[in-house]
C-alpha cells in the first residue's frame, strides 16, 4: 500500500512540476533557466500550487485504490485521503458503484491528521450538495422527494438525503387517524424553511396537496350542476353528516339527507374512504359549497303511504325506538308508526312500554290514523283484540250487584277489582247515606272483599262506577212522613258545636238544634246545657230533604207545651166571664208569641242554609 501511495505521489509531483515549468515559461528566458537549476525554488512553487485547497470545502479527487474497508482518493495534495467504504454505499442498495480512476467530490475536513493523512468525507460532500439543492428548491419554489422514516413529537422525520421535520399539521388536508400508516412511504414535499447552519429543515406535504386541490376544485366546479348524480369519496364523518370529496372540493351530505329512514349516526352506514354515489342538491359557487343528498336518488316512500297503509289495516314492523310515551316501529325504510302507550292494552296499567316490548322486536299493529303531510302514522296493538269494556257493558247492567276485592284506596274512593284488568270505583260520596267519612281508609282496607251496586259504565273513557250505600234504601226518602213539622222528637246528642247541638233521631238521621232554639234565655255555652250522649226532646221546625237537614227547637217545644197547659187550665175555670176576659188577653199574648216564633224559625232556616 505504501508503495502505491509513494508512486502516486511521485506521479502527482511530476505532473505538478510540469505545470509549474509551463507557468514559469511566461517569465523571462533568463529567469526560467535560473529557476530550473534551483531545486529549492521548485519546492516553493509546489507549495504555492497547493494553497488553493482549503479545509471545509468540497474538492474533486480521483479514486486511486479500493480496499475492503477504505477508498483511497488523491486530491492533488502531498498526501492522499482515505474514506470509509460505507460512505460510498449509504443511500443506495448497498452495492459499491465506483472503481479506481473515477472522479469523486469529497469534503476536505483536514489537510493533515496526526498520521500525516488528509481527512476526507464523501458523506459530508453529498450533504453539502443536498443542502445546495434544497436551497435552490426553496428559492425557486420547487418540490423535493423524501421518505417518512419515523414518528416524533409533533410530526415525522423525513429522509430527503438529510433528516427533515414534517409537522403533523402539514401532513394532509384532513386529519389522519392512523398516522403510523405513513411510515416508510415516499411523498413529495415543499420546503417551508431551512437553516443550513443549524441543520434544520421544515417540510410540508399539505402545501402541495392544496395547490393540486385548488386546480382540481376549479375544474370540478365548472363540471358539476344541480340535480346531477356524481361519485365521491368519504373524507370525514361527523355527528351531523358526511364530507364527500368530489374532486378538489368537498360536499356536505347532511344526516337528514342520508336516508328516508331513521339514522342515529352516519357511521352506521358508511366509513371513511368509502366510495359513494350522491345527488347534488345545491351549489354555492361563490363560497365553493356543495350540498349533497343520498335519499333523493330514490323516491319518497310517503308518496304512496296513504294507499299502502289505510286506516284499519293490520301492519307489521320492527321496533326501532322506545320512549316513555310509546314505541316507534319501522314499517319500511323511511316510514315509521307510533304505538302510543295508551294503545297497548285495554286493561293493563302500563308504566313504560318496555314492560311489554323490546328493541328490534317484530310487532303487529292496526293503523288508527295517517297524516301524510306531517308524515305520521298512529298505530295500536290493543285493537288486535276485542275491547273487554264492550263485554263489561253487556255483562254488568246498571243496578247489578257485584262482589270484588279492594285493590287500592285513595282520598276520593276505593277501587274494586271486578274482572282481570277491570276495576270499579266506589266514590267516597257513595259509601254511606248518612256517615260523614273523611277518608275511605277509616272503614276499608286493601284486600277487603266488598259488595257494591253498578251505577254507571263509561266504555269510551273506561270507567266503572260502583256504589255501596245504594245496597240499602236512602233513609231520607220517607223522612218527611216520619218527622212532620211541629211534632215532638227524641234523640241522642252526637255533637256539640259553637252554633248548635246535633241530635241523632235514628241511625243516619240527625237534626240540628240551633243555639237560638235552645232556650228563651240567651245561652253562651252549649256544653253546659247538654253533653254528648244525653237524650233531649225537641220540636221539628224545618225539613230540607234535598240538603238532608232537619231543624229542631227546644224553645218552641216548651212554648207549645206552655200554651197547651194554659188552654187546659182556662177550660177548667168556673168564672166564665172573668175567665173569658182573661182567656182573650192570654190568646192575644200567645198570638204575638206565635208570630215571634215564626220569625225566629225563618231566621234559623236562613242560618242553616
Amino acid at each position: 500500500m505504501e508503495e502505491i501511495k509513494d508512486s502516486g505521489k511521485e506521479k502527482i509531483k511530476e505532473d505538478t512540476l510540469d505545470e509549474i515549468s509551463k507557468n514559469a515559461s511566461l517569465t523571462s528566458e533568463t529567469d526560467k533557466k535560473e529557476d530550473i537549476n534551483n531545486e529549492e525554488d521548485f519546492s516553493v512553487l509546489y507549495e504555492e500550487s497547493l494553497k488553493h485547497l482549503k479545509e471545509g470545502e468540497v474538492v474533486e479527487g480521483t479514486v486511486i485504490q479500493i480496499t475492503k474497508d477504505f477508498v483511497m482518493v488523491d486530491i492533488g495534495f502531498k498526501s492522499d485521503g482515505q474514506i470509509d467504504i460505507n460512505e460510498f454505499k449509504r443511500g443506495g442498495d448497498g452495492e459499491l458503484n465506483i472503481k479506481v480512476g473515477d472522479s469523486v467530490h469529497v469534503f476536505l475536513e483536514k489537510t493533515e491528521d496526526e498520521n500525516g493523512m488528509v481527512v476526507l468525507s464523501k458523506e459530508k460532500a453529498d450533504q453539502l450538495k443536498i443542502w445546495d439543492e434544497i436551497a435552490k428548491s426553496c428559492e425557486e419554489n420547487e418540490v423535493v422527494e423524501g421518505k417518512i422514516i419515523s414518528r416524533i413529537k409533533g410530526g415525522f422525520t423525513v429522509d430527503i438525503g438529510v433528516p427533515a421535520f414534517l409537522p403533523g399539521s402539514q401532513v394532509d388536508l384532513h386529519p389522519i387517524k392512523d398516522m403510523d400508516s405513513l411510515i416508510s412511504k415516499t411523498f413529495k414535499f415543499k420546503v417551508l424553511k431551512f437553516n443550513k447552519r443549524k441543520g434544520n429543515i421544515v417540510l410540508s406535504r399539505r402545501a402541495i396537496l392544496e395547490t393540486e386541490r385548488q386546480s382540481l376544485r376549479t375544474k370540478t366546479l365548472r363540471a358539476i350542476s344541480e340535480g346531477q348524480i356524481v361519485q365521491g369519496i368519504i373524507k370525514n364523518i361527523t355527528d351531523y353528516g358526511l364530507f364527500i370529496d368530489l374532486g378538489g372540493i368537498d360536499g356536505l351530505l347532511h344526516i337528514t339527507d342520508l336516508s328516508w329512514g331513521r339514522i342515529t349516526h352516519p357511521s352506521e352506514m358508511f366509513s371513511i374512504g368509502d366510495e359513494i354515489e350522491v345527488k347534488i342538491l345545491s351549489i354555492d359557487r361563490e363560497n365553493e359549497r356543495v350540498s349533497l343528498g343520498l335519499k333523493q336518488i330514490n323516491p319518497d316512500p310517503w308518496e304512496e303511504a296513504l294507499e299502502k297503509y289505510p286506516v284499519g289495516n293490520q301492519v307489521e314492523g320492527k321496533v326501532v325506538s322506545i320512549t316513555n310515551y310509546g314505541i316507534f316501529i319501522e314499517l319500511e325504510k323511511g316510514i315509521e308508526g307510533l304505538i302510543h302507550i295508551s294503545e297497548m292494552s285495554w286493561t293493563k296499567k302500563i308504566k313504560h312500554p318496555s314492560q311489554l316490548i323490546s328493541m328490534d322486536d317484530n310487532v303487529k299493529a292496526v293503523v288508527l290514523d295517517i297524516d301524510v303531510s306531517k308524515k305520521r302514522i298512529s298505530l295500536g296493538i290493543k285493537q288486535l283484540e276485542t275491547n273487554p269494556w264492550t263485554l263489561v257493558e253487556e255483562k254488568y247492567k246498571i243496578g247489578t250487584r257485584v262482589n270484588g276485592q279492594i285493590k287500592n284506596i285513595t282520598d276520593f274512593g276505593v277501587f274494586v277489582g271486578i274482572e282481570e284488568g277491570i276495576d270499579g270505583l266506589v266514590h267516597i260520596s257513595d259509601i254511606s247515606w248518612t256517615q260523614r267519612i273523611k277518608h275511605p281508609a277509616e272503614i276499608y282496607h286493601r284486600g277487603d272483599m266488598i259488595e257494591a251496586v253498578v251505577l254507571n259504565i263509561d266504555k269510551e273513557n273506561e270507567r266503572f262506577s260502583l256504589g255501596i250505600k245504594q245496597l240499602h234504601p236512602d233513609p231520607w226518602d220517607n223522612v218527611e212522613e216520619k218527622y212532620k213539622m211541629g211534632h215532638k222528637v227524641n234523640g241522642v246528642v252526637t255533637n256539640i258545636t259553637d252554633f248548635g247541638i246535633f241530635l241523632e233521631l235514628e241511625e243516619g238521621i240527625e237534626g240540628l238544634i240551633h243555639i237560638k232554639e235552645v232556650s228563651k234565655e240567651k245561652v253562651n255555652k252549649l256544653d253546659v246545657f247538654a253533653k254528648e250522649g244525653d237524650t233531649l226532646s225537641a220540636m221539628v221546625i224545618n225539613i230540607d230533604r234535598k240538603d238532608r237537614k232537619i231543624g229542631l227547637s227546644i224553645k218552641s217545644l216548651k212554648e207549645s207545651q206552655e200554651k197547651e197547659d194554659l188552654r187546659a187550665y182556662n177550660e177548667n175555670k168556673e168564672d166564665k166571664p172573668t175567665v173569658s176576659v182573661m182567656k182573650k188577653a192570654i190568646e192575644e199574648g200567645l198570638d204575638k208569641k206565635e208570630k215571634k216564633i215564626k220569625s225566629e224559625k225563618t231566621e234559623i232556616q236562613e242560618t242553616q242554609e
